[in-house]
């Protein structure tokens, strides 16, 4: 059990955390047809736009309200009710998701009243779906807003009903924000395996996996409609993938009555058996043989692995759910955590293996890890991972100093055996090749029990 600190620091350096409403965001952008919105100024909007440019290398939509100084001192409503004629008007979508930021929250705009006078005002609009997510960026985070703006979809789009009869082969998967589109493209396969049809939410792996259109729309590319989410109650099962999901499990199943199962991570051996054993239950079908010869390769792996994880020290800057499935896993790898900082309070941190999980930032990382064998986090560790002189494994985002983010896999059997590949092999690269001059004799037994290293071999005298 982790102890868990919050840093009492005057102020942040060299942030880890990345704002609510940049998550919310981004939980919209698993909408079909959607338009996110930032309810603040337009530097707000413009910091998240680039960060997600830079992280998928894609187009991103996102819209603002545009509020400048007097705007906010007098309340948004214009500013929100032009804003969403405007998009309707040049782009037409399917749902326009709104988060707040710290400005609009400071000033208190009533933004569920601005919505309700404004569908007053424009019954020809009755048909678009619009979410509005209260994620003030001067409280908790990321994952936070993340996890929010799921659970507000889920109350927007998800009629309130309890059916009697249910379809078998369907489930729901409230995939939470640390896993990138190859990890929910790699969990549609596994879940498909047993007859199952998933329904993601939100399902980035449509929208931002980065393939090409094949006509431009100035909304989301991809991902789950608003209809597909209206039918959520209809499934049998939900599944929630992170503890940032259990709120949005627990509100579906408070509107349709539909159960939920809820997996803190899919990295590591033991909770991907769980994983697919729970799969196999609720279909009533085996384990595919594919299922079973890739555990074989991860468990092959692992005896591979582990001679090289086995004594490391890591040190791990990310977001809850992300560091709670490394911190496991790497434990059970056999490395030391010598370092966990992460961005929010989350259940989950205390049950990481580790003395201590801080609420910091890479600052406090950097300081906690200097004596480790490797670093763990996004692009922004760069600098101190060089400071420190300690390979970086990048993890989370942004990573916008590597190609192919959107596909990084970690989850499920592959993912796992794969993460023990990249990080294996870095440590593999950390270990001196010995030379002709770095060899020493090993027969100085009186040397070595005094701590003493033995004296080079000395080259043959040429009288022998």
């Amino acid at each position: 059990m982790a102890r868990v600190t919050i840093s009492k620091k005057a102020c942040t350096v060299n942030p880890l955390k990345m704002s609510q409403p940049i998550g919310g965001a981004l939980a919209f952008m698993g909408l079909s047809g959607c338009m996110p919105v930032l309810h603040g100024s337009q530097g707000c909007t413009s910091f998240g736009l680039v960060l997600f440019v830079r992280h998928f290398r894609e187009a991103i939509p996102l819209q603002t309200t545009a509020m400048n100084e007097v705007a906010t001192i007098l309340g948004g409503l214009e500013n929100i009710e032009q804003a969403i004629l405007n998009i309707v008007k040049r782009a037409n979508p399917s749902v326009i998701g709104i988060c707040s930021t710290g400005v609009t929250e400071t000033k208190g705009d009533d933004v569920e009243g601005y919505l309700k006078s404004f569908r007053k005002r424009h019954s020809e609009l009755a048909e678009l779906g619009i979410v509005y997510v209260s994620t003030p960026d001067f409280k908790d985070a990321f994952q936070d807003g993340f996890g929010k703006t799921v659970t507000k979809i889920i109350e927007a789009f998800v009629p309130e009903q309890t059916l009697s009869r249910r379809a078998p082969q369907r489930v729901n998967v409230l995939a939470g924000c640390h896993l990138t589109p190859g990890d929910i493209d790699e969990l549609r396969d596994v879940i498909e395996s047993f007859g199952l049809e998933p329904t993601f939410l939100a399902d980035i792996s449509g929208s931002l996996d980065g393939h090409i259109p094949e006509d431009f729309t100035p909304t989301t590319l991809g991902g789950v409609t608003k209809e597909d989410v209206a039918e959520m109650g209809s499934a049998a099962w939900t599944i929630a993938l992170g503890e940032q999901m259990r709120e949005a499990a627990v509100t579906l199943e408070a509107r349709t009555g539909v159960p939920f199962e809820l997996f803190d991570r899919l990295t590591g051996l033991a909770p991907n058996d769980a994983f697919v054993a729970f799969l196999s239950r609720i279909s009533g079908r085996p384990v595919p043989r594919k299922l079973r010869r890739q555990r074989g390769q991860l468990v092959d792996a692992m005896l591979d692995g582990h001679f090289h994880f086995g004594g490391k020290r890591v040190a791990i800057g990310a977001e809850p759910d992300l560091l709670f499935a490394l911190c496991q896993w790497l434990t059970e790898m056999g490395a030391e955590i010598t370092a966990a900082v992460t961005t929010t309070t989350s259940p989950v941190l205390e049950k990481i293996m580790a003395e201590e999980v801080l609420v910091g930032d890479l600052e406090d990382l950097e300081t906690r890890a200097k004596d480790c064998d490797l670093l763990v986090t996004h692009s922004h560790g760069r600098q101190a991972a060089e400071r420190l002189n300690v390979p970086l494994y990048r993890m989370g985002l942004p990573m916008f100093d590597r190609l192919g983010a959107a596909h990084e896999v970690s989850v499920g059997y592959r993912g796992t055996r794969d993460l023990i590949f990249k990080i294996g092999n870095i440590f593999v690269d950390r270990v001196a090749e010995p030379t002709i001059d770095s060899w020493r004799q090993t027969n100085a037994g009186d040397d070595f029990q005094a701590g003493r290293a033995p004296d080079p071999i000395s080259p043959p005298s040429s009288g022998h």
